[in-house]
């Protein structure tokens, strides 16, 4: 499968940035566009800390070359369900417990491009 390029647009300035895989993930590093097939979702908590109160939901997902967890924050709990599709864009990657996360943190994106 051919990698297309993401075009996001910043002000005047065309950002383009190529799809990533989840065995390019690192822990603490940006995740600038990352497709991913959503396999479970966990059940929500609610979570209350300095930077968040709301409800979180924990998931997994993939792509043709592996597995990675997926933190859901709020309105994408309900949004995203098993099956979909889904592109993040500009989220966080995190290590916990040995494995890989990805998040959209606080100013990133995902999106349900397939169902």
């Amino acid at each position: 499968m051919a990698r297309k390029p993401f075009i996001r647009k910043l002000g005047r300035r065309i950002k383009q940035y190529d799809r990533q895989l989840v065995r390019d993930l690192k822990a603490e590093t940006v995740v600038k566009r990352l497709e991913l097939v959503i396999l479970r979702i966990y059940p929500r908590r609610i979570v209350h800390s300095k930077k968040y109160n709301g409800p979180l939901a924990a998931a997994c997902g993939r792509d043709e070359s592996g597995l990675v967890g997926l933190v859901l924050w709020g309105e994408q709990i309900d949004r995203i369900r098993i099956g979909d599709v889904v592109r993040i864009h500009s989220g966080w990657c995190t290590s916990r417990d040995g494995e890989l996360v990805v998040s959209t943190g606080l100013s990133g994106q995902i999106t349900v491009i397939d169902r």
